[in-house]
């Protein structure tokens, strides 16, 4: 079922003014700051991105709703210092989305998505920005910003040409984290696991995988099977602690089957 316009606009006033009495009558509501909601904000966001990895369309409904107050709820914040409203968000994102898209609303030309990113980029470094790197939130989980960084390095042309020449880098970084494994100075052994990650990152950019989705898929099917592990051995009256190796792996491999 798709609602009309008329019927979203209706929807997202209502929100307006549910907010607006929220700030108004409830004692937390009136209490909260940027800086309250940011951590919850955080939240959020990750549980939508549970909600999106696990296929779930209501779940993933509900919890855009969540982010969608939080939006709400700063522009509501912002709207009592008279420094911004919900109207100036909105016309900000649309007037950066005319911008960016000339090729929508103006008289630029494009053959792919490549060039649309390569043009995003560029645009970005002509509104002032020093560095095309600028836009990486440097509070962003290590492995996600190291896939924005050679996304966003890669929008300017520094980049490999083909997948091969990122395979033949990871086997160099490979045989490098190697050699210092084998000295055993746990400075470089960190620093070549981190060139290792770095590499293994790129070259899934190349393959169109998304290295934190393909994480996540791996962490969700583990504890999956580690909670049927668990469960059999319960129902042997066993503790993991008490069992080998060998006799976990069989219901290990049972999980695997199933």
């Amino acid at each position: 079922m798709k609602n009309s316009r008329e019927a979203q606009l209706k929807a997202f006033d209502r929100l307006l003014t549910i907010m607006d009495e929220l700030r108004e009558q409830c004692p937390w509501d009136r209490k909260q700051t940027f800086e309250s909601l940011r951590h919850l904000t955080i939240e959020e966001t990750y549980e939508l991105g549970d909600a999106i990895l696990d296929k779930d369309l209501q779940e993933i409904k509900k919890e855009l709703g969540d982010v969608l107050l939080h939006i709400v709820f700063y522009a509501k914040i912002g709207s009592e210092t008279g420094d911004f409203d919900i109207a100036d968000v909105a016309n900000s994102i649309c007037d950066k989305l005319i911008d960016r898209h000339p090729h929508i609303y103006g008289d630029i030309e494009v053959e792919d998505e490549e060039e649309v990113k390569r043009n995003w980029e560029n645009l970005k470094l002509k509104e002032g920005k020093k560095s095309v790197l600028e836009g990486v939130p440097n509070s962003l989980p290590a492995l996600v910003k190291a896939n924005r960084i050679q996304d966003k390095v890669a929008g300017v042309g520094f980049d490999w040409e083909e997948p091969a020449q990122v395979w033949e880098k990871l086997e160099e970084e490979l045989s490098e984290f190697k050699a210092e494994v084998e000295k055993g100075d746990q400075d470089l052994i960190e620093a070549e696991f981190g060139d290792v990650m770095f590499s293994m990152i790129n070259y899934a950019r190349f393959l169109k995988v998304n290295p934190e989705n393909a994480l996540e898929r791996t962490n969700k099917k583990f504890i999956k099977r580690f909670k049927y592990l668990e469960g059999k051995a319960a129902e042997a009256g066993k503790a993991l602690k008490d069992m080998t190796l060998a006799e976990m792996d069989v219901f290990w491999e049972e999980a695997k089957k199933l």
